[in-house]
């Protein structure tokens, strides 16, 4: 049966457009983050239960109300105010924005679950990275733990619905009582969490500026909703170059491990009204299988919720372009852990738009079993479909909790086996070599073929990888093994020199081995993707593909390392956390300035730091003497100044360079 919208004014007739003052709400001391990438710090415990303050009270007006945006600034007071007033939120600080506004966490659960939340955090953290969980334990584990449920909103900040659809559904999780979201409180812990409070807050004041509700719009915002990659801060989740992308992934993966992430996005298909899993092919082949086959149950739940409850207009899979082959989106970088990331295009505005008529999207299909006529879309009408679909995917977690904890722990072990043996994944090129040896128009492929090619020893995925620490540019070694650490991978170290099939490693060199529960994203960043031959029909042209099909971040960033086929031991320690990169050296006592080798990509933010403080720093153009080495051309030659001198010496110590302290200018610059 339909059910009405928790926060949403009544019917969808116009609102009243005349400006309300916002109420004054109560605020939480908040407890200072000491660092971006620290573990969250509580803002405010759970209280005992009373009258929540409503959105009407807190801004004068319902979510969801047509020519009005609530502001993040707003928001983040109404957090506040939640988290003083109910005992089934916990809200966290997880860090700081780019341009420093606090990301929150909103925690919701029951009174009870928040009680024991921490041992309730333990065991998702247990059955996530499965090591030395035996399957008996993890099959107690996940009776005894809760599933853990993603839900955001407002990554990219001119899709509108989901970061004020985010704060609808806060509300209605701390004020539901029907029994449904009483059951669901019980089994799942929710998470909450606005992506991008600075865009957020830029596009919110900005449409809201006008004075004249009908000349409210965003579109002519004049810079990036992120300040440094606007709409590519969905591209940043296996780097974590941005701090917001940091703060996320270390939720995802080193402090709450949720199950099921979901990631509310817009706009839908023309003539729909909203497009959800499950997605069109190819999926990537680094990942378990068990994502895909879940990644369809939830699916398949969402699209039945909004059918049961008369709503119509969902697509799916050939619905639209989206994929799941890509790494690095933050539904997508989920897959490479296990998780399953769901994502959402919805349709909806602020201001009053329109369904379109799309002649074929009128005929039921199986990928648009319900069309949706066209009509004048309200914004509320989109805070409603959000809240049914949270409600779909959050009952499926309920009602599959211990499947879905179990599960994950399943893929982990599964992931870990596949490190610690022989096994091959099956890739285009594979069967491409496997239809070359059976010969053209084959009518019959010889079995034996199977094991000869694809099971070729030397087609092995790899048990590990090798870090020299010796390379050209360890520094970018390093943050690239810092990549991986933020995404939950573990990295190890070795204490004194080892050798492995006759290469001798030197000590401080870094192994990243595949027996681990997060295997599929270390294969994604080492090895070449094998995207396949997506035609429109044989002999045809290409589908176009929904995002990058080449990414191997290893490879992008030029690090050196070794692919280990077989079972290797190395004396080895964990590496803790992110590391900053070895610090450098100045040779040689010169006082006319300092060579410094072209091949560490820090040294473009060195010649950056001087530029900004007008120091002179030049590129030689050919070879260069720096007492016993040579310098590659392009090595930087910085005269002694006072200016230079301590950004120089800053840079051997923080950006892991060596630097040539020489007698005389060597001459050759450029």
């Amino acid at each position: 049966m339909s059910r009405p919208p928790v926060t949403l004014a009544s019917g969808l007739a116009f609102l009243a457009l005349s400006t309300l003052a916002l109420s004054s709400v109560s605020s939480v001391s908040a407890l200072a983050l000491e660092a971006g990438s620290a573990p969250a710090a509580i803002v405010a415990q759970a209280a005992p239960a009373r009258a929540l303050t409503t959105p009407l009270e807190a801004f004068g007006h319902e979510v969801g109300a047509d020519y009005r945006l609530i502001t993040y600034t707003q928001f983040e007071r109404y957090l506040h105010a939640l988290a003083g007033q109910s005992d089934r939120m916990k809200l966290l600080e997880i860090g700081k924005s780019s341009e420093g506004r606090t990301q929150y966490l909103s925690v919701v659960s029951s009174p009870q679950n928040l009680a024991n939340i921490d041992r309730y955090q333990e065991i998702a953290r247990r059955l996530a990275k499965a090591e030395g969980v035996s399957e008996e334990e993890a099959r107690a584990l996940a009776a005894e733990g809760k599933a853990v449920v993603w839900i955001d909103g407002g990554l990219h900040s001119t899709e509108t619905v989901p970061p004020q659809a985010l704060i609808a559904a806060l509300y209605e999780w701390l004020t539901a009582e029907d029994a449904e979201a009483k059951r669901i409180l019980d089994d799942v812990v929710i998470l909450f969490a606005p992506l991008n409070p600075d865009g957020w807050e830029l596009v919110s004041t900005w449409y809201m500026r006008n004075e004249d509700p009908l000349k409210r719009e965003y579109a002519s915002i004049p810079r990036l909703y992120q300040k440094y990659v606007g709409h590519d801060n969905n591209r940043d989740y296996y780097l974590s170059a941005m701090a917001e992308t940091t703060n996320v992934n270390r939720q995802f993966f080193r402090e709450w491990f949720p199950q099921i992430i979901y990631n509310h996005h817009q706009t839908a298909p023309a003539g729909t009204v909203v497009f959800m899993p499950p997605f069109r092919d190819p999926f990537n082949y680094n990942y378990d299988p068990l994502v895909m086959s879940t990644l369809s149950e939830v699916g398949a739940a969402m699209h039945s919720r909004l059918i049961e409850e008369g709503k119509p207009g969902s697509t799916m899979r050939s619905g639209a372009n989206y994929s799941t082959w890509n790494n690095g989106m933050e539904r997508s970088v989920t897959y490479f852990h296990n998780a399953v990331g769901l994502l959402t295009e919805i349709t909806g505005h602020p201001t009053p738009s329109q369904i379109s008529l799309i002649p074929d999207n009128q005929l039921p299909r199986n990928d648009l079993p319900m069309p949706v006529a066209p009509q004048t879309w309200r914004f509320a009408q989109s805070i409603e479909y959000s809240q049914s679909i949270n409600r779909a995917v959050l009952n499926y977690a309920s009602r599959n909790k211990d499947r879905v904890l179990f599960n994950i722990w399943r893929m982990g072990q599964n992931a870990i086996d596949k490190g610690n043996a022989d096994t091959w994944r099956v890739t285009p090129s594979a069967i491409d070599a496997l239809n070359a040896a059976a010969g053209e128009n084959a009518r019959r492929v010889d079995p034996a073929l199977y094991e000869s090619v694809l099971r070729d020893p030397a087609r092995r995925d790899p048990r590990g990888y090798v870090i020299p620490a010796d390379q050209a540019d360890l520094p970018t070694a390093v943050a690239f093994l810092n990549s991986l650490i933020k995404t939950g991978v573990d990295v190890e170290r070795a204490t004194r020199a080892f050798t492995i099939g006759g290469k001798r490693y030197p000590a401080g060199s870094y192994v990243v081995k595949t027996a681990q529960a997060y295997r599929p994203h270390v294969l994604d960043m080492f090895e070449p993707q094998d995207h396949p031959h997506d035609l429109q029909y044989p002999g045809g042209p290409p589908k176009l593909p929904y995002d990058a099909t080449g990414y191997t971040l290893a490879m992008q960033m030029g690090v050196q390392f070794d692919r280990i086929l077989d079972g290797f031991e190395a004396p080895l320690e964990r590496v803790a956390d992110v590391m900053a990169p070895p610090p450098g050296r100045i040779e040689g006592n010169g006082r006319a300035g300092w060579l410094i080798d072209h091949a560490p990509i820090n040294g473009y933010v060195l010649t950056n730091r001087l530029l900004a403080a007008g120091a002179p720093v030049f590129w030689q153009e050919g070879e260069t003497r720096a007492g016993r080495q040579t310098l590659a051309p392009g090595a930087l030659w910085i005269p002694a100044d006072d200016k230079a001198r301590p950004i120089v010496e800053a840079a051997v110590r923080e950006l892991g360079l060596n630097a040539h302290a020489v007698a005389r200018a060597p001459g050759g610059e450029r």
